[in-house]
């Protein structure tokens, strides 16, 4: 019984064409290896099997295959029972199995990718927070540059301003020189505003103007010549006959202010055809001798025993004649104070007020005229300290005094001109 359901087995084996050692050999099929090649065949193995015997001549003949069979198939479980699924599998698994590996590879790339982009970022990041800290310094420096570049440019408008105020004073006094040039050519004088026409001889002041206006040329100009000869080293000869002329100047200057006084006191005493900053040192309608004579003491170092004694004596005395002159003119402005005071200067209706209204202003006018002596004994004074430090000085040492005095004035004017064109704000 046994034996025949061996053979019974054995004939099943055969009839189905499978053997064992076969199944050992499934290994090298390349139905089982659909890696090595691209694509996958799918294949039945059962198709190459016929059944030219029946499977069991009876149900339990058939049954002893079939646990023979099972039993064959679980010893190869890999090889045997999981060809059928491997089979049917294999269109799955040949699709499946390289988008796997590739699932991994890309998988691998998107872990070194995401990587990559995180050192980036990073980067971009501390790039970005760099690039923001030096915006900001940046921002910080050209605010900084903006705003000294907003100052320069002011500071350049007040400049350039200020030079064309100072231009248009120049014009301005360059076209009064040459108003003043014809009117001494034609007769007459032409105020500034144009639309007045005045007589040399109706108006004395308005004439002492002009004159001044030609004197102060010409002592330009005289300054200059004595200046180049000092400068040359000239001889003592030449350098006397240029300052002998400057002399000469000022004595005309003297001589036309005592004749202008006659026809306006007041304009001559004001200083009003000077400068503000030469009418700030104003005295009696001019310079203060013993306060020229301190500035040039410096200037004319070093001076002998006996220039000094002379320059300090000669001080000594401009000083005491201008304290007696000035104390004079306070008594006569004070006098004149007292007699306009008096009374009552108003005419009434009678006769006898009339007549002492006009006693009253005669008198003042009386007291007024004596302060052409004043002036006048101002500007001697002046003249003979001048004359006197010629005397005192050598020639080289009165050449170097001329000049000092002639630039202490220029200077005044020169300041005159930048207060007056000073940019006001």
């Amino acid at each position: 019984m046994h034996s025949s359901r061996v053979s019974d087995f054995g004939a099943i084996d055969q009839s189905i064409g499978f053997r064992i050692e076969d199944a050992a050999d499934l290994s090298r099929n390349t139905i089982f290896h659909p890696r090595s090649s691209g694509l996958a065949v799918v294949s039945d193995p059962l198709q190459y099997s016929r059944f030219s015997k029946p499977l069991a001549p009876d149900i339990s003949s058939s049954r002893v295959g079939s646990v023979a069979l099972h039993q064959e198939r679980t010893r190869q479980p890999n090889l045997v029972s999981g060809s059928h699924l491997e089979n049917w599998e294999e269109p799955i698994m040949a699709d499946g199995s390289p988008m796997t590996d590739t699932s991994t590879d890309a998988e691998a790339d998107e872990k070194n990718q995401m990587f990559e982009v995180g050192q980036v970022a990073t980067a971009m990041v501390s790039d970005s927070s760099d690039r923001s800290r030096e915006r900001t310094g940046d921002q910080r420096s050209l605010r900084r540059l903006a705003q000294n570049r907003e100052a320069a440019r002011k500071s350049r408008l007040r400049k350039k301003a200020y030079v064309q105020q100072l231009e248009s004073s120049r014009l301005k006094l360059t076209q009064l020189e040459q108003e003043l040039q014809r009117a001494r050519q034609q007769g007459t004088f032409i105020s500034s505003s144009g639309d007045q026409t005045h007589s040399m001889s109706g108006n004395g002041a308005l004439a002492f103007d002009a004159e001044y206006s030609r004197w102060v040329e010409d002592q330009n100009r005289q300054i200059n010549d004595l200046r180049a000869a000092v400068n040359s080293h000239a001889s003592d000869t030449e350098l006397c006959t240029i300052i002998d002329g400057i002399m000469a100047h000022y004595e005309e200057i003297f001589k036309l202010k005592s004749a202008a006084s006659k026809a306006d006191i007041f304009h001559m005493l004001s200083g009003m055809w000077k400068t503000p900053a030469e009418r700030c040192f104003l005295w009696m309608g001019g310079f203060r001798s013993s306060e020229l004579l301190k500035l040039l003491v410096n200037q004319l170092e070093p001076l002998t025993d006996q220039q000094l004694v002379g320059i300090s004596n000669l001080q000594q005395s401009s000083q005491q004649a201008e304290d007696a002159l000035s104390q004079g003119m306070e008594a006569l402005q004070q006098s004149l104070a007292e007699t306009l005071a008096s009374g009552s200067l108003r005419p009434s209706g009678t006769s006898g007020n009339v007549a002492n209204y006009m006693g009253q202003m005669a008198m003042a006018m009386g007291k007024l005229g004596t302060l052409e002596n004043f002036l006048r004994q101002a500007d001697n004074l002046r003249l003979q300290t001048l004359q006197q430090m010629r005397r005192t000085l050598t020639t080289r040492q009165s050449a170097r005094a001329l000049l000092a005095i002639s630039d202490y004035f220029s200077r005044l004017r020169a300041l005159s001109s930048l207060w007056l064109a000073r940019p006001r704000e």
